[in-house]
């Protein structure tokens, strides 16, 4: 497995655990830097490497009038800011094959969410942007049939694929992880990230929006990070129970150290002991 490049942050090939983190969705500017920014030192003192993820649209919503966020354009400049002063790589969703130029422009990765790991087109047109492909497995989709979303960027010449597991759908407002995706989509031959907040909601499971248990998002870390991934995905927030996208899913920005504490020091066990094994 060759190492994808986020910027200047290395995921896969034995690089260690990586950090993908941040709000959901883009609040403000100010918001987006100061977490980003607490984000970064937490990482920082973990010696965890981190990249920035944020939403300048959330275009899946359950309700017509949930908040999806500033919008592209808007919302483009304020990832770009804080790429810029931060210093750290930045990964955000396209929804739309016209919005893949523009926001290959600003970010380090481009990732496809979920319901739309199928659309080729919009696979195609990340993957011919030239910026690393973050895939999020659909909710219906078997990790076998990851291979193909895999051969549909290979196609293009792109070699900087990522791909992610989110739980999947077992029955209505209930999402279940099968840890052994984790290890299916690792034979692919590329790196696999395990979203520990999205993994544990209810999609639509409070009606008008969706639910979700954050208290399950340490147990599923540990438990991923047990099996072997190469990046940790978490939304965090200051506020979760305020915010406007996502709330009962993500975790509160003062639990991360602990939770990044964990699953690193299970990394590292993990790697010393496959270490061990091979010598």
């Amino acid at each position: 497995m060759s190492p994808v490049l986020v910027g200047g942050v290395e995921i896969g090939a034995g690089q260690g655990l990586v950090l993908v983190a941040g709000p959901c969705v883009i609040e403000s500017r100010a918001h987006l830097l100061r977490i980003g920014e607490e984000v970064q030192t937490i990482a920082r003192d973990a010696g965890v490497p981190f990249v920035l993820k944020s939403s300048y649209d959330k275009a899946n919503r359950t309700s017509i009038d949930a908040y999806r966020g500033p919008g592209l354009e808007a919302g483009l400049r304020i990832l770009e800011a804080a790429r810029r002063e931060l210093g750290v790589a930045v990964l955000t969703d396209v929804h739309e094959v016209c919005q893949v130029a523009p926001a290959a422009e600003v970010v380090d990765a481009l990732q496809i969410p979920a319901f739309l790991c199928r659309q080729t087109d919009l696979i195609l047109a990340a993957a011919h942007s030239g910026k690393p492909v973050n895939v999020k497995k659909g909710q219906l989709l078997s990790p076998e049939d990851a291979i193909h979303i895999v051969h549909k960027i290979e196609s293009t010449g792109n070699r900087q694929i990522l791909l992610t597991e989110r739980g999947s759908a077992f029955g209505y407002h209930r999402l279940v992880v099968d840890m052994r995706s984790l290890v299916v989509m690792r034979e692919t031959g590329y790196p696999v990230i395990f979203d520990a907040t999205h993994s544990v909601q209810a999609p639509g499971g409070l009606g008008d929006r969706t639910g979700g248990c954050r208290e399950l998002v340490a147990p599923l870390a540990r438990a991923a990070t047990a099996v072997g991934i190469d990046a940790l995905f978490v939304e965090v927030h200051d506020d979760p129970d305020r915010a406007p996208c996502d709330g009962p899913n993500m975790i509160a920005l003062e639990t991360l150290p602990g939770l990044l504490d964990e699953v690193r020091r299970v990394d590292e066990a993990i790697r010393s002991e496959a270490s061990d094994a091979e010598g």
